[in-house]
């Protein structure tokens, strides 16, 4: 015997396992990591000095929270005579690892990178490492720092890791918050 189930049998084994069924888990809210992040919401005028070419070059940060204040987006723009660069960022904080997360695009790769690290308060630095594309398009393994000096001011440094585990520094950008 074969049996058809109605449109309306259907509908009600629905409504039954849906009403049986747990309620979705509470979407995550932003903690004290990302009133940190937020901290650093606004323009930012950048110094940045390669390791083999310490001459100064300009550029210009700007940082926004989004997606209901769990990330922090940048916006990098150099437009220096010798050296023209675009990069964007997404960074957050995972609440499952305990960590600070982020990615990084940018107008020298067509892979992204890709970090995550932690915020020492004694030192107020955040250390994060990564891997990317290296010069030679080739995975590279990345250490980033950045010492938060105070509200208007923080000093990044890029280093490149070798396969000997031994940190080269790449470049450094000094940060300052431009008033309104």
């Amino acid at each position: 015997m074969s049996r058809k189930l109605s449109f309306g049998s259907i509908l009600l084994m629905f409504v039954a396992i849906a009403a049986t069924a747990q309620e979705p888990p509470p979407s995550p809210k932003p903690g004290p990591e990302h009133a940190m992040l937020k901290s650093m919401e606004g323009t930012w005028d950048a110094v940045m000095k390669m390791a083999e070419n310490p001459q100064a070059m300009k550029g210009v940060a700007t940082y926004t929270m989004e997606c209901s204040g769990m990330w922090l987006a940048s916006d990098f723009k150099m437009d220096d005579p010798n050296f023209k660069f675009q990069g964007r960022g997404l960074d957050g904080y995972d609440q499952n690892k305990k960590k600070f997360v982020g990615v990084w695009v940018d107008s020298m790769s067509t892979a992204p990178m890709t970090m995550e690290g932690t915020y020492d308060a004694a030192t107020k630095t955040t250390t994060m490492s990564g891997e990317g594309p290296g010069q030679d398009g080739k995975p590279q393994k990345y250490k980033m720092t950045t010492k938060h000096v105070d509200d208007d001011h923080q000093n990044f440094e890029m280093f490149m890791i070798g396969a000997d585990g031994k940190a080269t520094s790449a470049f450094t950008i000094a940060y300052s918050r431009r008033k309104k």
